[in-house]
């Protein structure tokens, strides 16, 4: 019924006890066809979760008809690249959101898809790319098992808390790249940061495209017409993520912002340097241009001109040049320009 998949992982776990049961499902057909029997019986009292990663396109439909998934949620789940968003279909909800790293060697923001789908009786999470939130959020379920009382919402609330710890340290990394990148800027060295600084915000930009739609998507799980039960114990743990997520977009936003400010302050430095480097040859031009006049006055070889018989007007010439050039090299000097 199910074919191998890159990799599949389903758990069974008993809210009451916050047991939980590993099912193979790479395993031949026979045996996966005894998992997914084994979904379809579960007992009262428990819930699966599965787990999918860059599934094939007949895998993903078999198991959406198993569970019973709406075809465009499949679709959605299948291509990946959704904005994050939540949407109903049925007694499933279905959550996109994009989880991230920040690697500091490469400057760079790197992100993922990930589609859960939250029914009462299972999970299911689909993603795409290196970056999987799922393996960190089965060990923290794992490490409090009394999450587990909230049923299939305890999978969603841990998926979204490390996704969006995994938001504040990228945030924190970027806060640090910056803060290098405005010492730089402002230090005596003349080096063009203008790259830099760009890829930053163009990383910056990608970040704020995975954050800021999530906002909402969070609040409107525990606030207004809501999807999660006010009185829940789940409740306050999903309004907490929604709060953290809520700050490192306003941490995003202010860095957005200050990626602008760095940019314009190394443009106007660039200029700085091209203003005084204009100054330093204006100032040389015409330190040389006094004693070029000079030379160019007495070397036209006319037979009557001034000084040419007296034996000192050569060493009075390069006397005159060189006073002259001195002079303006001082006042230059004082003035800034050289």
């Amino acid at each position: 019924m199910l074919k191998h998949v890159r990799e599949v992982e389903c758990v069974i776990y008993e809210q009451d006890s916050g047991q939980s049961e590993r099912v193979e499902c790479e395993l031949p057909d026979d045996t996966c066809r005894a998992a997914l029997k084994r979904l379809r019986d579960l007992s009262d009292g428990k819930f699966a979760w599965i787990r999918l990663t860059d599934p094939e396109e007949g895998q993903l439909v078999q198991l959406a008809e198993e569970l019973s998934l709406h075809p465009l949620a499949v679709e959605d789940a299948l291509h990946g690249r959704q904005r994050p968003k939540r949407e109903r279909f049925g007694d499933v909800l279905a959550v996109a959101l994009k989880p991230l790293r920040y690697v500091e060697e490469d400057t760079a923001v790197k992100t993922g898809d990930i589609m859960i789908f939250v029914g009462p009786r299972s999970v299911l999470t689909v993603s795409h790319g290196t970056i999987d939130p799922c393996a960190e959020a089965a060990r923290r379920l794992d490490a409090d098992p009394q999450m587990l009382r909230s049923g299939t919402w305890a999978v969603l609330h841990a998926v979204l808390d490390v996704a969006v710890d995994a938001y504040s340290d990228a945030a924190r990394r970027v806060r640090a790249t910056l803060d290098r990148l405005e010492d730089d800027v402002f230090s005596t060295s003349r080096v063009d940061h203008t790259q830099a600084i760009y890829s930053l915000k163009r990383e910056a930009r990608e970040f704020r495209d995975a954050v800021q739609p999530l906002v909402p998507v969070l609040h409107g799980l525990v606030d207004g017409p809501s999807e999660v039960d006010a009185q829940s114990k789940i409740a306050p743990y999903i309004r907490d993520v929604a709060d953290h997520v809520h700050r490192t977009d306003i941490e995003v936003r202010t860095l957005d912002e200050l990626l602008d400010s760095v940019l314009g302050a190394q443009q106007a430095r660039v200029g700085t340097w091209q203003n005084d480097d204009m100054r330093r040859i204006s100032a040389w031009a015409a330190i040389f241009a006094i004693p070029t006049m000079v030379a160019g006055v007495y070397g036209m070889n006319f037979e009557h001109m001034p000084e040419l018989g007296w034996t000192y007007g050569y060493p009075l010439a390069v006397a005159l040049m060189t006073l002259a050039s001195l002079t303006l090299y001082r006042a230059f000097r004082r003035n800034g320009w050289l």
